[in-house]
């Protein structure tokens, strides 16, 4: 039966003025999980027991996207509720040595809630930039804190790092001729090279040390924690290794999942679950170049690196006790709504700024419908000349431009990897994906008046989006200077192998 607090806060007051005090909130991003990886979406041996029962006590949604097929551009858009084409999160991702990053005056929703009197903290994967004198790190950023590595786990040597107990090594080499990755506190390197063995424990350690420390001070909070897992190469500690029937990926996840587990248990001892909304989703689709090493994207149509469902289409799970009825939702919503609904549950003012998400009260609360009427799909290296790769409307999905991407290659599908070439439609192809997920059957326009006026809504609404988009700089494109490279004895010699802690 649904709380009775709910009932009386939606007739009688907004969340913010209801509660005694301001929610917290908690927010999972895994890395590279695909929509058929976990056990709550259908994979017959992924093992994630805490993120199934947050699935089968929370809302479970069916269609909700990343805006971006890679790292970067997803968790800026995340973060400000804003396209990546805005804040200049493109093409691609950041480097250890970039330039560029996050631009800092774009409002994330650490900055927004800080005013308020929250707690902030990161822990994880930040790949938002780290700049000359960490000018783009999570601190500098809204956060209170920050535990983790800067940018992902592979943009660094891995040959001879240990990936699992005892002493298996990481697969494959990871990237050459830079530093290895590096652990950070706030603005300070504790370790280099990470200890993989050690990591996730260290991050739940910090997850859960910030819950309770919030929670003793009465303080509302902010938990965002972007992980590696299950990102290539695959680690997991001696409590998750060897444990899943799926192999290292399987063991990468569990141990994800293992973090779940004490961060709940975390907010159930704290006595603070009542008050906490928590989100889990997904960055992009599965690396499938990786095979069975690089995750599932279920029966979606490829996966990282395209603007097939399969790149941007994710799991996403949303659970508060008490105030959100479990159930499965088929309505459209994507990581850009999240920082709007966090305003609005925390009474936050919003930037006075181009928003593109949508606040997902009625969606969570009372199982309404979505106020996204729209979700647009940008590839990886967008710009104005082309714009738009793709527009879902509805249950129809139109493909203006199609192109495979290398993070794909290993399917038999030939319109996954990178040797699919870019390719304009007119007419675009269009898909229902009710009916086809998959995208494997384009509907003609021939005798269907009914599609034929869709596909004219979706290029009116195309048309409008494209008109206010006003491209930022692109950050990426500044370029890399390896002495921004990390380093824990920035006078050593020769770089980058000594950088060693």
């Amino acid at each position: 039966v649904m709380d009775c607090r709910l009932i009386t806060c939606l007739l009688l007051c907004t969340f913010s003025s209801c509660l005694s005090s301001k929610p917290n909130f908690v927010i999972f991003f895994a890395d590279d999980l695909g929509f058929g990886d976990l056990s709550c979406y259908g994979h017959p041996t992924s093992l994630t027991p805490n993120l199934d029962l947050l699935a089968a006590k929370g809302l479970r949604f069916t269609d909700f996207y990343s805006t971006s097929p890679v790292c970067s551009p997803s968790r800026a858009s995340l973060l400000t509720g804003r396209y990546q084409t805005r804040s200049g999160v493109y093409p691609g991702v950041f480097y250890p040595g970039s330039i560029g990053g996050l631009p800092l005056n774009e409002t994330t929703i650490a900055e927004v809630l800080k005013p308020l009197g929250y707690a902030t903290a990161a822990v994880g994967k930040w790949h938002l930039g780290i700049g000359s004198n960490g000018m783009f790190l999570p601190t500098k950023q809204g956060f209170d804190e920050y535990l983790g590595v800067p940018y992902s786990h592979d943009q660094g040597p891995c040959h001879n790092l240990t990936c699992f107990p005892p002493d298996v090594k990481c697969y494959g080499v990871c990237d050459v001729g830079v530093v290895t990755v590096p652990l950070i506190h706030n603005e300070n390197i504790k370790q280099q090279p990470v200890n993989f063995l050690e990591l996730e424990k260290a991050y739940s350690d910090f997850a859960t040390r910030f819950i309770t420390t919030s929670a003793k001070n009465k303080q509302p909070f902010f938990l965002y924690y972007p992980a590696h897992h299950t990102h290539y190469p695959q680690y997991a500690g001696s409590d998750a290794a060897g444990r899943s029937l799926r192999g290292p990926f399987g063991d990468a996840l569990l141990e994800l999942d293992n973090t779940v587990g004490n961060v709940m248990a975390t907010l159930q001892k704290t006595g603070v679950i009542n008050n906490t909304l928590v989100l889990f989703t997904s960055d992009n689709g599965p690396e499938l170049m990786r095979m069975s090493r690089g995750g599932n994207s279920g029966l979606l149509k490829c996966g990282k690196g395209t603007t097939y469902d399969g790149g941007m289409r994710e799991p996403a799970i949303a659970y508060w006790q008490g105030f959100i009825e479990p159930g499965v939702t088929h309505e459209m919503a994507s990581t850009l709504d999240i920082f709007p609904t966090i305003a609005s549950l925390a009474g936050a003012k919003l930037p006075p700024v181009m928003l593109d998400g949508f606040d997902m009260t009625d969606i969570l609360f009372k199982q309404g419908k979505s106020k996204r009427e729209a979700m647009m799909f940008y590839p990886i290296d967008p710009n104005e000349k082309y714009g738009l790769f793709a527009v879902r409307l509805g249950k129809f999905k139109a493909h203006f431009y199609t192109q495979g991407a290398s993070h794909s290659a290993s399917t038999p599908d030939h319109d996954c990897p990178g040797s699919a070439s870019f390719v304009g439609h007119d007419p675009p192809l269009m898909f229902n994906l009710e009916a086809d997920p998959s995208e494997r059957y384009p509907i003609s326009l021939k005798d269907r008046p009914d599609v034929q006026a869709v596909l004219e809504q979706i290029r009116t609404i195309k048309a409008q989006f494209e008109a206010t988009m006003v491209f930022g700089e692109s950050q990426i494109s500044k370029g890399s200077n390896p002495n921004l490279e990390p380093c824990c004895n920035p006078d050593c010699s020769p770089k980058p192998s000594c950088c060693h802690c």
